[in-house]
């Protein structure tokens, strides 16, 4: 496996890009507008930058890194050759749907096709693909290039050939594959999100505030992130999405989303991507503490 197409150029899509460049794989960084390609890969060139100058990196190596990246901005063109899709786009089920019935139109039917998503089933996925056993999540921590986990969700159909070889590429990345089943949100959302879930409860019944939950569970439960930062930092978004999804996926109230998270969200008020969550990033340094946090 030499070649790897990423849909997406977003936070999880260029991190995962830049991943497997960093590590030798010729990557097809592909996204709907050139904008999109710039912003990712200047995010890019940036985290290797900070690398360098941190010495994680020679210089060498970042223009290697670079130089494995080829751009497109569409998915006919970029898929061409490759052993390996990963699709990292919005956690949205009918643009996922869409975008894997078109790689199971122009990719050949031995490309592994994998999803990002972390919380939408794999098999549901697989369901609008030609040859569904070839179909199986990657579902990566952000940030990629930093975290070491990868869960690996087998969907109905994964053959043990398919899960054993992503289960190996990953390891070529230097990560902890992690092999799990598929059920809505999977391992890591299914514990994550109710506690971040149960969190916004605890503000919104008047509990305690946001940097006294926060501390409590930083101090007393050895988080390194507080559930409410943490939620900033992923995007109160994707948190209410994740949450609807496993809420659909088992019809238990405990995945219910808190009333406070949903109109949160419908405010605009989505974490460190809109300027304000949980906590104000354009009146404190919280942003800088979240990001300095995963330079570490």
């Amino acid at each position: 496996m030499k070649t790897i197409a990423v849909i997406g150029a977003g936070t999880m899509g260029n991190g995962i890009a830049h991943t497997f460049a960093q590590s030798g794989f010729t990557v097809k960084l592909i996204d709907i507008s050139d904008k999109a390609i710039e912003r990712g890969m200047q995010t890019i060139a940036n985290n290797l930058e900070r690398m360098v100058t941190k010495g994680t990196i020679t210089e060498q190596d970042k223009i290697d890194t670079i130089g494995n990246i080829i751009t497109y901005t569409d998915i006919k063109d970029g898929v061409v050759g490759v052993d390996l899709v990963v699709e990292a786009a919005t956690e949205n089920v009918d643009l996922k749907l869409n975008i894997f019935k078109t790689l199971s139109e122009v990719c050949d039917h031995n490309v592994i096709l994998a999803s990002n998503t972390s919380s939408i089933s794999i098999t549901k996925i697989a369901s609008v693909v030609v040859h569904p056993e070839r179909v199986i999540g990657m579902h990566f921590m952000n940030p990629v290039p930093i975290m070491k986990l990868v869960e690996i969700i087998r969907g109905y159909n994964t053959t043990n050939e398919v899960t054993n070889i992503i289960m190996e590429l990953s390891k070529k990345l230097a990560k902890t594959p992690v092999e799990v089943n598929d059920y809505p949100g999977f391992v890591a959302n299914r514990i994550l999100m109710p506690m971040i879930n149960e969190s916004i409860e605890t503000l919104y019944n008047g509990v305690a505030g946001v940097e006294e939950i926060d501390t409590v569970m930083k101090l007393g439960m050895a988080h390194p992130m507080g559930p409410l930062q943490l939620a900033d930092f992923i995007g109160l978004d994707v948190c209410l999405s994740i949450l609807n999804v496993m809420y659909d996926g088992f019809k238990n109230p405990k995945y219910a989303p808190c009333p406070l998270l949903v109109n949160m969200v419908q405010a605009g008020k989505l974490g460190v991507k809109s300027g304000e969550g949980f906590y104000d990033y354009a009146q404190s340094k919280k942003a800088e503490k979240v990001s300095d946090f995963f330079k570490k």
